[in-house]
């Protein structure tokens, strides 16, 4: 009876959330027992599992990705201590001839993050939801994670919804109105509007105005105009009375 809405039900099933902890990944006995953890608990594994002639592939795009980030990567490599627990492990340019090699251990939060979204964007599969793959990152570097993930999501054709709140993020000029949503609090939940269907958005990038500096003042929340609006403010009812001088002002 329910084989019309099969499909959709699948199409549900495929999308998969993920916010890397670079802790977990490097600690990786607190998520014991976890399968696809969408905080990275058991990423190593994930890679450990992938057969070596697709792992080694997909290290290797990695590598290349981040390339724009970390510049002294020359490797990427699945490794195995003496008790067979695997490790992610990268080896950097270096003043001795032969490198150095780094594990997760010693991989920024950043680094790690990074390649962790970069593995599961190449997975394929449904919609991939990514928070704020920003974090931990140098701006500087943030303005190339949108050529980072079109670099690698080309075979797979894998589509990317994330959140952030970077504006160098945003700088990318392959980024178009349709693929940009806002995100506004009202009185009656979240509105999200296409930047496309904003005339006003258009009309000043037109002008010559850049989309973050279009975009960002208009998902930002409304200031208090005084202080006497935290007499009512639901997130800090206590304040309005530990601050007696300004209320006299």
């Amino acid at each position: 009876m329910n084989r019309e809405f099969r499909d959709l039900v699948a199409f549900f099933g495929s999308i998969r959330y993920l916010h890397i902890v670079p802790q977990l990944v490097r600690e990786p006995d607190r998520s014991v027992g976890r399968i696809q953890d969408p905080y990275g608990g058991d990423f190593l594994e994930q890679i450990a599992k992938t057969p070596e002639r697709t792992r080694n592939a997909r290290l290797k795009k990695i590598r290349d990705a981040l390339r724009v980030a970390v510049p002294q990567l020359q490797e990427i490599e699945l490794w195995r201590d003496v008790r067979g627990t695997p490790h992610l492990r990268g080896k950097y340019e270096h003043w001795r001839p032969q490198g150095a090699w780094q594990t997760e251990e010693q991989f920024s939060d950043g680094t790690l993050r990074l390649m962790g979204l970069l593995w599961a964007v190449m997975e394929g599969g449904g919609p991939l939801l990514l928070e704020e793959p920003e974090l931990s990152l140098h701006p500087e570097v943030v303005r190339f994670i949108p050529q980072m993930f079109a670099r690698v999501q080309r075979r797979t054709g894998r589509q990317i919804i994330l959140s952030t709140h970077s504006a160098e993020l945003l700088g990318d000029e392959g980024i178009g109105l349709d693929e940009v949503l806002l995100l506004r609090p009202s009185s009656e939940g979240t509105q999200v509007t296409l930047a496309r269907d904003l005339e006003e958005i258009s009309e000043l990038l037109k002008g010559g105005v850049t989309l973050p500096e279009v975009v960002m003042p208009k998902r930002a929340r409304k200031r208090p105009t005084s202080w006497r609006c935290l007499e009512t403010c639901e997130i800090c009812p206590g304040v309005w009375s530990l601050l007696p001088p300004l209320r006299e002002s």
